[in-house]
């Protein structure tokens, strides 16, 4: 199973996160299939690739609390139901 996770980066004292899809069974700094997404607490920042959030996302992928609450406001979802509505 996928996931869509955190992956801790930056220095000490200023840490920085890449959202990744990576497979359940990896550890948190272990190899991911796919860089998705950046994400910068400190200054608030994020970059979502979006097309490949919603590939990994129809294909079954669970995200995390944290990144399902940075794609809810980033309204993907939205994204992904619009799309399901124009398969049918």
């Amino acid at each position: 199973m996928v996931k869509l996770r955190l992956k801790r980066c930056g220095r000490k004292q200023r840490a920085v996160y890449r959202i990744v899809a990576i497979d359940v069974r990896s550890r948190r700094e272990g190899r991911d299939l796919r860089k998705v997404g950046f994400y910068d607490p400190i200054k608030n920042q994020t970059y979502l690739n979006v097309p490949a959030i919603l590939y990994f996302l129809e294909k079954g992928a669970q995200p995390t609390g944290t990144v399902q609450d940075i794609l809810k406001k980033a309204e993907v979802f939205k994204e992904l139901w619009s799309n399901k509505i124009q398969l049918n």
